[in-house]
Parts: structure tokens; C-alpha cells; sequence
């Protein structure tokens, strides 16, 4: 089994910090992924480089809407450069700032624009398992195989039910199951509000 860890980018000096931190407990972690956050602006590849000081495999994320994919890529000449050849791709929520821009970019589109143009990097996907059907995410993960995506991270399950049959349909795929501490009322709250989770009633 593999394990990655997500540490938030807030800047670079306390992104430092939280690896150390985490390689001091756990130096033999398999991956570490930074998402790419709108209000911060330490973008994700350039948190990945920090976090190759200390571990092999590092994954940014990358959101669709960030990108023009009628231009080059901003981030080919980074990952290239530090050696980052694993991303996750995800389509991205509209920024609450809306002086920044975003783009009609879809995670389909982006996959294929990578695979195309980075043929070296190794492409994950995103699994939303809260936003919609299982039959719609199930069709959703086969257009991303489709597309090129090599692997998926999952959004964090809380019933074991739900994990096994995402677990039995995605059997042959290499998938990162996402897992996050609720230890309050408040914490489930905000899982079931802002990304519509189903907690278990036992």
C-alpha cells in the first residue's frame, strides 16, 4: 500500500517547515501532493520542488480552469526542471476573487493536452465520489481513462460501504484513497455542506 500526504502551500517558508516536520515522522512516505490554492501564491509545482528536498515523489495539482490549453503549459519548464513527473488534474471551483482569470478548460481537455505535450509525466485524476450518482462518476473515471489518466486520487470516504464498491470497480486501477480526521461536530458539518459527504448513521 501506498501512502501520500497533502500539505497546503501557504508559503514556502511554513511549507518547508511542514515537510521537515513530516519527514522527521515519516521518512519513508511515498508521495507528498500540494494542492494549488487561488488565495496563496506558492503555486503547487513550485511547492513540489520544496518537497523533492525531502521525498522522491512529489505530485502538484493542477487545476483545468487555471489554464488557456491554446498556449504552452506554464509549469513545463519547472517540472522539467526539478524532476516532477507526477501531477493530479482536477477541473478547479471559481476563484471568490473575481479578478482573477479563469479559463473554459475541462479536466478531460487538460489530461490529453499533458499526455500529449508531456508524454513523460505520469497523469492522476480526481474521484469526487459526493458529486453525483455512482452510475455519473462511475462514466466520469472511464472518459478520464479514456482521456489518459494513469491513476485517480480519491476524495476522503467515511462509510466503508461506499469505499468497497468504488474499491471492487477500480480493482485493476491505482488509486490513492483519500482518508481525513473528523474528530468534531463542526468538522462533519463542513464535510456535509461544502462537499455534499454521506457520514454513516452508526
Amino acid at each position: 500500500m501506498k501512502i501520500s500526504v497533502e500539505l497546503v502551500p501557504r508559503d514556502a517558508q511554513s511549507l518547508e517547515k511542514e515537510v521537515h516536520t513530516v519527514h522527521q515522522a515519516f521518512p519513508k512516505l511515498d508521495m507528498i501532493n500540494i494542492p494549488d490554492l487561488p488565495r496563496f501564491s506558492l503555486r503547487s509545482w513550485e511547492g513540489c520542488s520544496i518537497s523533492k528536498k525531502y521525498y522522491e515523489n512529489n505530485v502538484p495539482h493542477l487545476r483545468a480552469i487555471d489554464f488557456d490549453l491554446n498556449k504552452p503549459l506554464p509549469f513545463e519548464a519547472h517540472l522539467t526542471a526539478h524532476g516532477i513527473d507526477k501531477v493530479l488534474i482536477l477541473k478547479g471551483d471559481a476563484p471568490q476573487d473575481l479578478s482573477k482569470r479563469v479559463y473554459p478548460s475541462n479536466t478531460l481537455e487538460m489530461i490529453k493536452k499533458i499526455k500529449r505535450e508531456l508524454p513523460n509525466v505520469k497523469v492522476y485524476a480526481a474521484i469526487d465520489q459526493f458529486r453525483g450518482s455512482l452510475r455519473s462518476e462511475y462514466d466520469y473515471i472511464q472518459q478520464k481513462k479514456e482521456a489518459g489518466a494513469d491513476g485517480f486520487f480519491t476524495q476522503p470516504f467515511f462509510d466503508i460501504r461506499l469505499l468497497a464498491i468504488y474499491a471492487e470497480f477500480l480493482r485493476d486501477t491505482e488509486v490513492f484513497w483519500g482518508i481525513s480526521p473528523v474528530t468534531s461536530e463542526k468538522a462533519q458539518s463542513y464535510w456535509e455542506t461544502k462537499n455534499h459527504a454521506v457520514f454513516p448513521t452508526d
